[in-house]
């Protein structure tokens, strides 16, 4: 390979074909291997509908750093890919699809459809995947999986025939989660709560038997009032003790319901009395339970009012509000109506309120299955990073329902439960039977209801490795190390592939959760459509390269806080990555001026050198650390601020007079330094800048084929030169003594002086000998002299004091005095007419009395400055003349 790199950084084209040039090489692929220790993680599927946004990049960026860390930490690495079948998203992409066609979803028929759907997901489905390659995502595509393959699809009936076997799948009638629009159940993962404006309307419930008597509920529902089978109050709510067990006539219908008595009821809110209906909220789902009353479902699945609902069947929801309402009125029931903003359930994909309802769906068990997972964490074989998270998990776990698991669509699992025709007997297998095992019957009919997603990415640590088989995979790379997601996500997906894990492989699914935080626009609002704030992560990668879209989300970044994204960081990433690859072409352009061996004997080396050595390995272990605990945005800070100040802006200025000089032994030295230096550099860098990592470090030297292949640094004693660090250091404070003395005085850096190093200590005025080289350069002098005392330094000169010595530069040589008495004097004059001006408004009685006091204010404090300036002027022409 040429040694020279291009002129100018351009990450687009080179990203590319660096990347092709992995994929071609099989750098990402592992193999079980039982001579190396394997490092897993699993990639949260992204849906197969997906489009790359800025928090799949965050997160795939972050899996990304680690498995390439590990890899070069020498272990057989597994980043396992794939793709989720997204039920609901992808049917209505293909719903919408097969209308612009004109085509009908019912009409053609399930077998028909699902053709359809997988004809889009075929067309469709690999376009995330190919956006998370444009990242750098070194995932082993070899072995890219998806919900709905062969494999995935026997794990998901396997699992469910056991679960099922062993009583913990059940049919049966629950309050869940309803979506009037797609007509399907949804999971909770699946309800986005958002604040809506809406009202309290009191009504009236009269109480039988007594006339002109009333219990008066608030509701933000009223529709549903057509479905309520009680009025519950609390036990100790002295207020209504004597209408516990009185009936009531509940308005607009012909029935009578109780008063029970629950604790459920809050007696602070509202009225203290709430109206009860078990078929559409699931708290009231609950007291109905307790008190046995019926459950009168009175809405159809789109929504409206069903037969159940007298005069007002037919009506759309919120058209047999406003009737009710109306009618409500008219019979004098109606109290009175309140403004109030409520928190309320709505479907994440369609935006449509949820509607909770009563039906038969098949659910999962969860009280036994949770309390093996609530173990996991508290004997620490799960760990979240960081810990607070542990009690939202906790909190979950302790509070579940079962879970509902049946979905009203055609794409996805389909349920394996069949009916006979004639009996109604249910079967589960993985077959349809021949016949009825309870009657003989041989016409039965499988479920027509799917799987929620959730139950198969449940299976996704373990499924995607082959389980149910006992394979090589499974039992070398399970359980995986680390699960990168984000806190949004915890509760639905991350608790269960913990349950599912446990139950089915007795283990723990990953030892370690690491929690992020939401990617937010510039004023920390979240990204979304309707505000138009998104950010398409593709778009900045066409422009400023992926490696700086990396850098840019991983700076600053914390476990579990979110994160504002400003596009002024991802300039300023382009123009780290600027900064390293102009400071990798001067090195590599002085290669070629002396023979740089392999090893260098370390009593060749100079103080510099052993200086910027000691911190590069101080860094290695620093920043392994830091990986180690999660802490990518600490790790990589560091990994920055040694690149560009401790190694350009510091150590390669230093060694530039010895480049420069023909004559210096040291060059060979210090030219070693400089490779060894930013090829470990780059390889601290690599996990976070992949791409321009590889493209110097392939081109600076030809031992290694790739960066991403070759070994971590590693912290070594050798290394550790503490005492060299020590006198870099003082040569740096020195530097930047004589630095603020020049910029203070508006002296150039053209105009050199001569610098005197006082100290009364030996060990101090030795480590000035040894440094006078790259100090002259670095301070802008002409000559260094290093004494122990003022002899022979001019009464004038300026000094910069450091611990242990003086600097002093003789003032005659930063200044040309005539010019700078000149410019005194005319500062002096323009001090004068200020100081008069600011004296005579603040004489003037009718000006402090009538100004405003910030005004006064103002004029005291530029007395005060102009007083003060005054004086530093009036010195330095004294001393001049």
């Amino acid at each position: 390979m040429s040694r020279e790199l291009a002129k100018t950084y351009e990450p687009k084209g080179m990203e590319d074909r660096i990347y092709q040039k992995w994929m071609d090489k099989k750098y990402f692929h592992a193999e079980a291997d039982r001579s190396r220790k394997p490092f897993t993680i699993v990639m949260p599927p992204p849906n197969v509908t997906g489009q790359l946004h800025m928090g799949h990049a965050l997160d795939n960026t972050m899996q990304d750093i680690l498995i390439r860390y590990k890899r070069m930490q020498g272990y057989n690495a597994l980043w396992q890919p794939g793709t989720d079948h997204a039920a609901i998203a992808t049917e209505v992409k293909v719903i919408e699809k097969l209308k612009e066609q004109g085509i009908d979803k019912d009409e053609i028929g399930r077998e028909e459809f699902l053709k359809h759907a997988w004809a889009w997901k075929e067309e469709y489905g690999g376009k995330i995947i190919n956006q998370l390659k444009k990242l750098g995502s070194s995932a082993d595509w070899d072995r890219e999986r998806f919900t709905m393959d062969e494999g995935c699809s026997k794990a998901v009936e396997e699992v469910f025939i056991k679960l099922y076997e062993k009583g913990y799948i059940y049919k049966g009638s629950r309050i869940i989660n309803w979506c009037p629009v797609c007509q399907t159940s949804i999971s909770d993962a699946e309800v986005e709560h958002v604040d809506q404006d809406g009202h309290f309307w009191h009504i009236n419930y009269p109480i039988v038997g007594e006339e002109g008597r009333f219990v008066e509920i608030a509701t933000t529902r009223p529709e549903t009032l057509l479905g309520d089978t009680a009025v519950a109050v609390n036990p100790e709510d002295e207020r209504y003790q004597d209408l516990v067990g009185k009936m009531l006539k509940l308005p607009l219908t012909d029935r009578e319901i109780p008063v029970v008595a629950d604790a459920y009821v809050d007696k602070e809110f509202g009225t203290g009395c709430v109206k009860i209906t078990p078929a559409h909220d699931p708290n009231d789902f609950e007291v109905g339970k307790r008190h046995s009353l019926p459950e009168i479902n009175v809405m159809n699945d789109d929504a409206s009012i069903n037969e159940l609902g007298g005069k007002y069947a037919g009506m759309g929801r919120y058209e047999a509000r406003k009737a009710i309402v109306r009618d409500l009125e008219e019979l004098g029931l109606l109290v009175k109506v309140e403004p109030h903003t409520h928190n309320v359930g709505t479907h994440d994909r369609c935006k449509t309120t949820v509607e909770p309802m009563v039906k038969q769906q098949w659910f999962v068990k969860m009280e036994e299955m949770a309390k093996p997972a609530i173990e996991a964490l508290k004997n620490h074989t799960l760990n979240f990073v960081p810990e607070r998270f542990d009690k939202i998990y906790l909190h979950w776990l302790e509070n579940i329902r079962d879970w509902c698991i049946s979905r009203q669509l055609w794409w996805g699992h389909r349920i394996p439960a069949y009916y006979c025709d004639e009996c109604g007997e249910i079967v589960v297998a993985k077959e349809m039977p021949e016949k009825c095992p309870k009657c003989g019957c041989t016409h039965l009919t499988q479920d027509e209801d799917t799987l929620d997603t959730w139950f198969s990415s449940a299976l996704w640590p373990f499924s995607t490795l082959g389980w149910p088989e006992k394979t090589e995979d499974l039992d070398y790379f399970f359980p995986t190390d680390v699960l990168v997601t984000g806190y949004d996500i915890i509760f639905f997906w991350v608790i269960r592939m913990v349950f599912s894990s446990l139950e089915q492989t007795g283990e723990s699914p990953f030892h370690h959760v690491l929690i992020h935080g939401l990617v937010r626009d510039s004023q920390g609002r979240k990204m979304s459509k309707s505000l138009g704030n998104g950010i398409d992560p593709l778009e900045i990668i066409d422009k400023y390269g992926a490696d700086a879209l990396r850098l840019t989300l991983i700076t600053g970044n914390a476990p579990g806080n979110d994160m504002r994204f400003y596009m002024e960081r991802v300039e300023s990433s382009r123009n780290f990555a600027n900064k390293v690859w102009n400071a990798s072409r001067f090195i590599m352009m002085n290669l070629e001026k002396a023979e740089v061996p392999k090893e260098m004997d370390a009593q060749l080396l100079t103080g510099a050198d052993k200086w910027i050595l000691s911190k590069v390995n101080t860094l290695a272990k620093d920043v392994t650390e830091n990986m180690d605990k999660y802490e990518l945005g600490i790790a990589v800070q560091k990994v920055y601020d040694f690149i560009w100040e401790e190694f350009c802006d510091w150590y390669i200025e230093m060694v530039k007079p010895r480049l420069y000089n023909d004559e210096d032994t040291t060059k060979a030295a210090a030219l070693w330094t400089l490779k060894t230096v930013l090829v470990n550099a780059l390889k601290l860098l690599h996990p976070y800048m992949p791409f321009v990592t590889e493209e110097i470090f392939c081109t600076l030297q030809t031992e290694e084929e790739s960066i991403m292949v070759s070994a971590w640094p590693e912290f070594t004693e050798a290394w550790d030169f503490a005492s060299d660090e020590f006198a870099v250091e003082m040569i740096k404070a020195a530097v930047r003594g004589i630095r603020n003395v020049r910029a203070e005085m508006n002296v150039p850096p053209s105009k050199k002086a001569n610098v005197f190093v006082v100290s009364e200590s030996e060990e101090i005025r030795e480590i000035f000998e040894n440094g006078k080289v790259f100090f002259a350069t670095l301070g802008y002098a002409n000559e260094v002299s290093v004494q122990e005392d003022k002899a022979g330094i001019a009464d004038d000169a300026v000094s910069a004091v450091i611990p242990k010595a003086v600097i002093y530069m003789p003032f005659a040589e930063l200044v040309d005095i005539e010019k700078e008495i000149e410019r005194l004097k005319k500062e002096e004059t323009r001090l004068t007419k200020e100081l008069a001006r600011v004296n005579g408004m603040l004489g003037n009685e009718k000006f402090v009395s009538k100004a405003p006091a910030a005004k006064i204010e103002e004029e005291k404090e530029k007395l005060k400055k102009y007083s003060e300036m005054m004086v530093q002027v009036k010195e330095r022409l004294a001393q001049l003349t």
